[in-house]
């Protein structure tokens, strides 16, 4: 039976203990200090940089968070205790805008069908009264996975150099409406949108307390911009690949079938003199 990507706190303890492997994904200098200060108990510790993704020399190949190689994200699933039939719920403290939805993107890619994200983060699990404390976590002995390609659907630039443009294929970028709109560039080097993409902020499948709008909330308001258009003419992308997936999760609670995940984003895709949008 398929799950819902999205899980509540307060459910967690309904679940069969005996598969369960609870995730703190953390992103940020301090994100390590501040798991071992506090975390959800029984939780394990990835990061964003170290461990879900290979940080290039330069991001003009692949990104700024490309992709580790299976080999390497196998060793970390092997050192977190996660075989193929764990149930893994995982949440960081940016309402999984960040390490959360990408961890979850990648282990449903590389064939973890029970993957959860924590509806509102660490936050919301706080305010539920979920048991915090630093206790140290000891990870179950496991035989490492055997990892052969990333089973979710992925795209590279050329891609979008080829479709970004095209009416029958769709390009979103989840990015702030300001960094779309090249008025504001925080994090890369040249502001503004790839030709032809469209800008759905990923914020806006939050609700204020930030959790996740329902999935007929979410269904609705995506069935407006999908139309007829086929998921495999679908991509997502972000700054870097990481936000874009809190979409494509957004996507599936609300019951589409998951697109493709461009993972270079808008850092790959400005540094190698691609043609620039800007709506200014």
């Amino acid at each position: 039976m398929k799950i819902a990507p999205i899980i509540n706190s307060e459910e967690i303890h309904r679940l069969n203990q005996e598969n369960l492997v609870i995730i703190d994904a953390g992103s940020g200098d301090s994100a390590y200090e501040n798991y071992l200060s506090k975390h959800l108990e029984g939780a394990l510790y990835v990061d964003l940089n170290k461990d879900l993704a290979e940080i290039p020399e330069n991001a003009k190949n692949g990104g700024r968070h490309p992709l580790p190689s299976l080999q390497k994200f196998a060793e970390l699933l092997q050192r977190l205790g996660i075989e193929e039939n764990s149930h893994v719920i995982v949440y960081d403290d940016k309402n999984a805008s960040n390490a959360a939805a990408r961890f979850w993107w990648m282990l449903r890619s590389a064939g973890i069908e029970k993957v959860q994200v924590l509806n509102g983060g660490f936050q919301m699990a706080k305010e539920k009264g979920f048991p915090i404390n630093s206790d140290p976590v000891k990870a179950k002995n496991v035989e490492k996975l055997s990892l052969k390609a990333w089973k979710l659907p992925k795209v590279e630039i050329d891609f979008i150099e080829k479709n970004s443009e095209n009416s029958e294929y769709l390009v979103i970028d989840v990015r702030e409406k300001d960094r779309y709109d090249g008025k504001s560039e925080p994090i890369d080097e040249i502001a503004g949108h790839i030709p032809g993409a469209i800008n759905i902020p990923f914020k806006e499948n939050l609700n204020e307390d930030g959790t996740f709008k329902s999935p007929e909330i979410l269904h609705e308001k995506y069935a407006e911009f999908l139309k007829n258009i086929p998921s495999e003419n679908i991509a997502i992308h972000c700054g870097s690949g990481v936000t874009a997936c809190h979409t494509l999760l957004a996507l599936e609670y609300a019951g589409f079938k998951i697109p493709n995940l461009y993972v270079g984003s808008w850092s790959e895709w400005s540094r190698n003199d691609e043609p620039i949008a800007r709506n200014f």
